[in-house]
Formats: structure tokens, sequence, C-alpha cells
């Protein structure tokens, strides 16, 4: 359990506990041989697994059961208690799993378990010849690992136009960016994951174009690739200021690992930085830059922080923890120019910046699929199982549009857990399974110790109801339309998220 192997708690499971202590549908954390673990019951079975998510190392026993799966509460992770299966992005490693038996009314943990693997697919299983995968991002290297786990056998390609094999995103204007988190922790995989996989993984290559009729993918040092069923999951880029000073070396843009190392090494030798726009990322940056000590301004044209997404009351919140935090707010204004000395206001003030962040939103990579002849409206729509307008090509990621059943519209969604799922769900649905995409939308955000937990899609609402304390940290923050709910926000409300996610999963089921 990492460095919590000094925290072990709980009863010793290989010396026994009694049954009766293990409610149905319950859970105890303890140990066994210097390791935590879980013990779980559910219809009746008994069921011992490790006690870490194998994301971020959330604890399990602060989580959910659902059915013989149980959930994690930090970013809604989901385990098989029987395999120890990752079953839901963002984790993606398996949990380990113990033999559990049960003598005279104790419940005794044994030896540990060997992963299950999944059956070899027959010949009618086999699936496409071949898949290539277009982006090496969160939903392509999530379809790339759940294809061979499905045991597709065949030839799989991930082109990726970045330099970095896949990493962790969401870190990059958070921890890493802070300095908390060192940089061999943004790689996803080490470099000999992909091979030891067959996964052929190509890094610095840029898809052209794609032939639909010779099913076949170039790239722009001229080779070509032939698939059998292709996943774009080409992601997104950051929408640009085209203004005065605009292409200056000291403006700054965060999407790849690259531009997160360009941010801190110019961090290391500056005092004064402005972020433009108060989005997530520009938050999250915002609060990176102040833990390393620089003085940051934050300019963006909205009357308050993130408001079209949270609402005016949340907004205030994280307006109110940023200048506690010492962020200066600039705000129902734009950039004017920017210059080497800073940056001038469209209200005619200047600040001064050794360096600028802008972060104003991006715009989903849709060129490669309209030049193939694919539909293109405002992303790429997908159908219920995320292939496009042309068969045998799907969509997943920063760039699909697909239909929402709790909403009843199309909805496109730019946030990493969301991707992930949705390669996922692709991986699969290439290989003939046929699974809707009906996953609830998850992000979290952290800025100055401040975590916002949201789940679901409400792009507008009419009713906002507040349980509990925005000033204090501890709320639960539901957004209605038409007493519809859509979205549920919290803070230190893990169990409260996890319980909206699974209501509005229900509310999908039924249709209502």
């Amino acid at each position: 359990m990492s460095e919590e192997n000094a925290k072990l708690v709980g009863p010793d499971f290989a010396e026994g506990v009694p049954i009766a202590d293990l409610a149905e549908g319950g859970m105890i954390l303890g140990q066994v041989a210097g390791e935590a673990m879980l013990l779980a019951r559910n219809g009746g079975a008994l069921f011992a697994i490790g006690a870490e998510c194998t994301h971020y190392h959330g604890p399990l026993a602060e989580g959910v059961l659902v059915a013989d799966t149980v959930r994690c509460p930090w970013h809604h992770a989901c385990f098989s208690l029987r395999s120890g299966e990752a079953l839901r992005a963002p984790a993606l490693d398996p949990v380990t799993c113990w033999r559990v038996e049960q003598h005279e009314g104790t419940i005794y943990v044994r030896e540990k378990l060997e992963p299950a693997g999944r059956p070899a697919r027959t010949a009618a299983q086999a699936g496409p010849g071949s898949i290539v995968i277009i982006g090496g991002g969160a939903a392509g290297n999530a379809a790339a690992e759940m294809l061979r786990r499905e045991g597709y056998a065949g030839p799989v390609t991930m082109l990726s136009a970045d330099n970095a094999r896949p990493y962790d995103r969401p870190n990059l204007s958070k921890d890493y960016l802070a300095g908390n988190a060192p940089e061999e922790w943004i790689p996803l995989r080490p470099p000999e994951f992909f091979a030891e996989r067959g996964i052929e993984l190509k890094l610095g290559a840029r898809a052209m174009a794609i032939d639909t009729k010779a099913r076949e993918v170039r790239l722009a040092d001229g080779s070509r690739h032939h698939y059998g069923a292709l996943l774009l999951a080409t992601g997104a880029t950051p929408v640009r200021l085209d203004i005065p000073g605009g292409d200056l070396p000291h403006i700054h843009y965060l999407r790849t690992f690259a531009d997160s190392r360009a941010l801190i090494a110019a961090a290391t030798a500056a005092r004064r930085a402005v972020v433009i726009g108060a989005s997530f990322i520009g938050l999250e940056v915002a609060a990176s830059l102040r833990a390393r000590g620089l003085a940051v301004h934050v300019v963006a044209p909205e009357a308050r922080p993130m408001e079209n997404v949270l609402g005016q009351e949340v907004g205030d919140l994280v307006r109110k923890v940023h200048e506690e935090h010492g962020v200066a707010f600039h705000l129902g204004t734009t950039p004017a120019s920017f210059d080497r000395s800073g940056v001038t206001l469209r209200s005619g003030e200047q600040l001064d910046a050794d360096f600028v962040v802008v972060g104003i939103g991006v715009r989903p990579e849709t060129a490669l699929a309209e030049q193939a002849g694919i539909t293109v409206d405002r992303g790429v729509p997908v159908d219920a199982y995320l292939e496009t307008s042309i068969p045998g090509i799907w969509a997943a990621g920063d760039i699909a549009r697909w239909p929402d059943r709790l909403t009843g519209e199309q909805i496109r969604v730019e946030h990493w857990v969301v991707a992930e799922r949705q390669g996922q769900t692709a991986a699969r649905n290439m290989l003939g399974a046929r699974e809707r995409f009906d996953a609830v939308p998850f992000f979290w955000t952290q800025q100055h110790g401040l975590q916002l937990s949201y789940v679901g899609h409400a792009a507008k609402w009419d009713r906002v109801e507040i349980d509990g304390s925005l000033a204090a940290k501890d709320c639960m923050v539901t957004y209605r339309q038409d007493s519809r709910k859509l979205a549920v926000l919290t803070i230190a409300r893990d169990r409260d998220s996890l319980a909206a996610e699974i209501e509005l999963e229900k509310m999908i089921a039924a249709g209502t």
C-alpha cells in the first residue's frame, strides 16, 4: 500500500473476524501480512481486495459498494470485487484479490489469487484484422489498453502527434505544475509497457488524411497505415488569442507535457504572472503558480470565476478562496495587447508580468474527420455506440458529441475521465460489443486545497439547491432544469458524490 503501510489499521484477517461483524453490503478495512485490505460482503458472498484505488491511492473503504463492485470516493474508479479488475477509468490497473474462507462463523483471508485474465477470443470473436487509433491522449490510450484486456490479438497501432508517451494530463496544471509531483509520476506507463502488450506506439506521428475507401491513414512523413477499424481520438487544441503581442515567446498555453515543463521553467526565474481566463485550467494554473510563490493576476470577461459552469454561489466561493491565497482578479475585461513587460487590458489597466498563461478554452480537432467526409458539427457526432457517420470509424474523447439520455441532447464534454471511459467503450464496440455509452460525466478540480467534484452535465439550469455550507466548504450543490436533476457538485462529501452518480445512472437506465 505504498507509504501507507506504516499506517495499517483494522483487524488482521489472517487471524479471522466474526462474520457477524460484516453486514450484508458492508465493508471492513483491515490487513494481512502487512498489506491493507478491504473485506466486503455482497449477496452472501465474501470478497477480499486491496484497499487502495490504483489511480491516486484513494481509500476504497470510504467508497460505495454497488452490486459486486466497489467505487473509489475520490475520482469514481470502479473495481470488481470478484476479480479486482479496474472496470472503469480513471483507474487502469486491477487491485489484488485474496482467497476468503468461512469456518464456524469466522471469516479468514488466505493466500493471494492469481489474476484470472480473459478467455481467449474465438475465431468468430476475433474482431477486425487491425485497429488504428489516432491520438495518444486519454481516450486513445484507454482504448489501446482495453483492446488487449479484452483479448484482441490483432495489430494495434496508436498514432500520437505528441512526442511524449501517454501521460496524466490533469496533473499538468495541478500538483506537477505546483511542484508537488515529480516528473516520473506523469507518464501513465513505462516505456516497455506498450511493446510488451504488442501495441505499436508511434510518437510525433501526425495524421494528415484518412482514405475511407482504402481504409488507410496517411501520416505527414508519407507513411500509410491500413486499418480494419479506426478510432479518432484527436482531442482538442487551445484557443489562441489573436491580439498584438500574442506571438511573443513569454505567452504560454497549457495542453501538453512539454507546455507544462516550459511553464515550470518560466516560473523558476519569474516573480509575476498573469493568467488569461478564469476557467478550470486557468484557475488551476493560478493556484499552482501561487504555490510556487509567484504574484498572480487573473483576467477574465465574466463577473465570477466559472459562473457559467457552476453558478454564482460556487463562483463566489472559488473567487474568495483564490483571493485568500493572494490571487488578484480583474473581471469583466479582456486583454487588448501583450508586450514584453506585461498586459494591457481593454479597461485601460496595465499589469506587469514576467510571463502570461492563456487558458480561454479549447477547440476539438476535427479537421481530419472533416477531410475524411465524416459528419462534423461542433465536434464529431457519434451514435450511442460512439460510431461516426462512416461505419467502421469510431470517435472518443474531446471531439466526440454523443446522445446523452439524461438530458436528451447531443453533448460534448472535455473531461479526462469521460475521455478514458469513452475510449474503453469504443474499444469494446470495435470488437463487436454494441455497448451504449451511458456513463455519467465526472470531473474534479483542485485549487488551493479546495477540491470540487462534479457529476452529470448541466449546460443550463433554472434552480440551484445547496445542502450544507459553501462557506464551510462542506456541501452538495444540485443543478436542476424543469425540476429534473442534471448535475451535482460536492465539496468534502465524496460519498454524496458517488450517491449522486449512482442516482443519475438509475435515471438513465429507467429513461426518466
